[in-house]
């Protein structure tokens, strides 16, 4: 089973590595990568995932702030905050963490942010450069999922590659990184028709969903290689994927893991993008 897996945190690992010593050349340059990242609220989820991208940024030498802001807070004040932080040259990336309180305009505040420290890859400037492939901050998690391919030498030229889902976060973003790469993409959503008779079909199938083992064995073709995006609790409470990973793992060729999978790499790819900021700042 353990050659099946295609692991976050190996992959991961290989990025971590590779930041370090991106971050240690950028110190002798006296750039010293900086990540500022705005917390509005105390959302349990939220504030965990936060303590690990500065637990992240620490690993690989990246300066990281948290601004803790209360859930009270106006739009307009938020914006002011993040107008200060576009300002801040000692700054190379700005991250909100989502979501963001039901008062407080989400595409607004992701938009004020500029897109040369949009470290996310979520401002419709970074999103509109992927869309035509120019350089751009492409988003975490789609990268991730790409990186993952790469890493286990799948190469999508002229694969039929099936994304299932259609969000902004993942869907339709890796489904342009994968068209990127010469792959024939569907994208599949609830309103899809016989979502098994497109995903028989495919080479990869990249599943986003946020339904907890939506993908079945059965709906693979032999060989497939799946990359499971989700991250959802069982009736058991057990952490588990989009894909069902017991009836997947004998007829796929490789999997990605959850826990352990595509999340590692969102964090990864964070990091990435931040040092890539300061290098352009650096020119």
């Amino acid at each position: 089973m353990d050659n099946k897996l295609i692991s976050g945190k190996v992959v991961s690992a290989e990025i971590k590595e590779q930041v370090k010593a991106e971050v240690a050349a950028l110190n002798e340059q006296g750039v010293y990568p900086k990540l500022s990242v705005i917390i509005v609220g105390e959302n349990p989820a939220s504030m965990t995932y936060v303590k690990g991208k500065h637990k992240d940024c620490a690993e690989c030498g990246i300066i990281s702030e948290n601004i803790a802001l209360p859930e009270t807070i106006t739009q307009d004040e938020l914006l002011a905050e993040i107008h200060r932080l576009n300002n801040d040259e000692t700054v190379h990336g700005i991250l909100v963490q989502l979501p963001l309180p039901k008062h407080i305009e989400e595409y607004a505040v992701i938009n004020a942010i500029s897109p040369e420290k949009d470290v996310d890859g979520f401002t419709a400037v970074n999103v509109g450069n992927m869309n035509i492939g120019k350089d751009c901050f492409a988003p975490c998690t789609p990268q991730g999922c790409i990186d993952m391919l790469d890493y286990a030498g799948v190469n999508l030229e002229g694969k039929d590659v099936v994304v299932i889902g259609r969000s902004n976060i993942v869907g339709k973003p890796v489904s342009v990184l994968a068209l990127q790469r010469s792959a024939t993409v569907t994208i599949c959503h609830s309103k899809t028709k016989n979502i098994a008779e497109k995903t028989r079909m495919a080479d990869v199938v990249i599943v986003a969903v946020g339904r907890e083992k939506f993908l079945t064995g059965d709906m693979l073709k032999p060989g497939a290689v799946v990359i499971d995006v989700g991250i959802n609790r069982d009736s058991n409470g057990k952490l588990c994927g989009d894909a069902d990973f017991d009836s997947c793992i004998d007829v796929v060729s490789r999997i990605t893991p959850v826990p352990g999978g595509v999340g590692l790499m969102t964090r990864a790819n964070l990091l990435k993008n931040t040092v890539k900021s300061a290098k352009n700042s650096a020119k």
